[in-house]
């Protein structure tokens, strides 16, 4: 199995590449870009791995899907290529920031900027076909990035692991809080950000635990 992923995920989620399930997903994700527009384009389906090596992970935030409109998503969670308007949530993901620590709304969407600091931001599904939210789930993502998530869990200790709505935090639901931080409240789309996303203050909160064990904090 071919995977175009960084080496140290790679060595470590190996037995997943072998496994039953990640064949068959790989036939499905080929037949999708064969026969549909499909997101991310193919290069930038384990974007987040690649920007963002195992071991230099400190926060992680888990998203759902990749945007489905043309040119938005490029394997990072939340985020958009330059040149992009702000999607809702991003807007409000901004907002909070804005609120929280001060920093002002950037004139990008693109987060690479985050995930060269160890900021993982991962998708639990990583590609959707134009236009049709949802359309790649439950085909085995959902299995290969929870076990992602479970090996960071195990095998590092204080990291940030930001979960935003009900989705995230079902799939961060095992990880040990008396070895992270776990960061949960709403989401931050409009249906549900003024539900308790804004003034959670995750950011802050995020910073002030990765400076108490002696990591250098995100410039968010």
């Amino acid at each position: 199995m071919n995977v175009q992923i960084e080496e140290s995920w790679k060595s470590r989620l190996q037995p997943e590449f072998e496994k039953d399930y990640f064949h068959t997903l790989t036939d499905f994700v080929r037949e999708e870009y064969g026969h549909h527009p499909v997101y991310p384009s193919g290069k930038f389906i384990f974007n987040a791995f690649n920007l963002c090596s195992f071991d230099r992970v400190k926060v992680v935030i888990i998203g759902q899907d990749p945007y489905h409109g043309p040119g938005q998503a490029h394997g990072l969670c939340f985020s958009v290529n330059d040149g992009v308007p702000f999607p809702p949530s991003l807007v409000n993901i901004f907002k909070e920031i804005k609120n929280d620590i001060g920093i002002d709304v950037p004139a990008t969407g693109n987060l690479t900027r985050w995930a060269e600091q160890g900021v993982l931001l991962l998708n639990a599904t990583l590609t959707v076909r134009a236009h049709q939210a949802g359309s790649h789930q439950n085909r085995g993502w959902e299995t290969f990035t929870d076990a992602a998530i479970r090996t960071l869990a195990e095998q590092r200790e204080h990291l940030v692991f930001i979960l935003w709505g009900a989705y995230a935090q079902r799939k961060g639901a095992f990880i040990d809080r008396n070895k992270h931080l776990v960061l949960a409240s709403a989401h931050p789309s409009p249906l549900s950000a003024y539900n308790g996303f804004f003034g959670n203050k995750h950011f802050s909160k995020a910073n002030a635990y990765l400076k108490e064990h002696g990591e250098q904090e995100i410039v968010w």
